[in-house]
């Protein structure tokens, strides 16, 4: 009898767990599909709607149930976008706008978040509470806010000329805000190069964009954009850096501490390698944000300001509800932004890394 009921007892537990298996499977699916069916409504869909509608001539205005309200014209739109349209040089230009403003804040942000997370990490830092919200709070106020208390900063007549002329004697005011000269450019004018005096760079052109226009680096308006986008997102990835932090196991600490390891040392070689996940992570956030800039560009830009403040985000924007509108066109060149940022996180994964098997 007992060796009957022994014999039975891993019969019915090879029966049984399948079943469990299948109902934990099923439980999951479950929860998930909430998530999934948000993902896939305004993410998945949207995304192969704008990607049908971008091989067409759709102007977004005429409703999609007239007759002929579009017509498909494959990549019609790529062609003259990025290859011999008459507003390549738009997108290229927009695009050489972005770059140097992704490559000036994204470092830079990242940089100091750290440093800022490291300090309010401390111990022995009095008032950490208030620290940690006083550089958190622009992160959370609305950009637009945050945006027009700039425009006031950076008039001609603002506190930060106000504040440099009481500082560098002799100063003369500088037109932040409509200023379009390129800052490589003024850099370099300081030491007499000018575009008369590099005539290769000024008369060889690639996507129609000379290459001392390529080599200008941001312009100081763009650059103005740039301090903005620093001060409001260094707060948000101060955060993510503090919780990195805060998880780092003190015997790790303590060991160093015990084999002799100075303050410098330690954090080069523990800290920073244990926080190589979470600097992929910020690095990839300021990637996509960096990309996608558009409310302070809107708010800040102006008519003096459109070329060398244009980012490909707003192009978008530009594309499609202001000159010459066609939402075909402003689906092109956010598909294309896709691709761009695709590409770039690909690419930043390769050399930053993000996997703890890295470190």
């Amino acid at each position: 009898m007992t060796t009957t009921t022994a014999a039975a007892s891993p019969q019915q537990q090879t029966k049984t767990q399948p079943n469990a298996q299948r109902q934990e499977a099923v439980a999951g699916i479950g929860f998930m599909f909430p998530a999934l069916l948000i993902l896939v409504l305004f993410l998945i869909v949207p995304l192969f709607v704008a990607g049908y509608f971008s091989l067409t001539d759709w102007n977004g205005r005429t409703p999609l149930t007239n007759p002929g309200a579009y017509d498909f014209v494959g990549l019609q739109n790529y062609e003259r976008l990025l290859i011999s349209g008459r507003r390549v040089s738009d997108f290229y230009n927009a695009f050489k706008n972005t770059f140097y403003y992704a490559l000036g804040v994204i470092p830079t942000q990242t940089a100091i978040a750290l440093v800022l997370a490291v300090i309010v990490n401390q111990r022995w830092l009095r008032g950490r509470s208030f620290f940690r919200t006083a550089f958190y709070f622009p992160s959370i106020t609305s950009s637009i806010v945050v945006s027009m208390i700039f425009l006031f900063m950076f008039s001609n007549t603002g506190p930060v000329n106000g504040a440099l002329r009481l500082i560098i004697p002799g100063f003369r005011d500088v037109s932040w805000i409509t200023d379009n000269s390129g800052v490589l450019h003024n850099i370099v004018g300081i030491f007499g190069i000018t575009a008369d005096s590099v005539p290769f760079l000024r008369d060889t052109e690639i996507f129609r964009i000379s290459l001392w226009e390529w080599l200008s680096g941001p312009s100081v308006a763009m650059f103005t954009i740039m301090i903005l986008a620093i001060w409001t997102t260094i707060g948000t990835m101060m955060v993510v850096y503090l919780a990195a932090l805060q998880n780092i196991p003190s015997q790790v600490y303590e060991a160093a501490q015990v084999d002799g390891a100075t303050a410098w040392q330690t954090f080069r070689k523990i800290t920073l390698p244990l926080l190589k996940p979470t600097t992929f992570f910020v690095v990839t956030l300021g990637l996509i944000g960096t990309f996608q800039v558009f409310d302070q560009i809107y708010i800040l830009q102006s008519n003096v300001t459109r070329e060398t403040t244009m980012s490909i985000a707003y192009l978008v924007y530009d594309q499609a509800f202001e000159t010459d509108p066609n939402m075909g066109r402003a689906t092109a060149v956010a598909i294309t932004l896709f691709v761009i940022i695709f590409i770039a996180t690909i690419l930043q994964r390769r050399f930053v890394g993000g996997d703890r098997s890295d470190v």
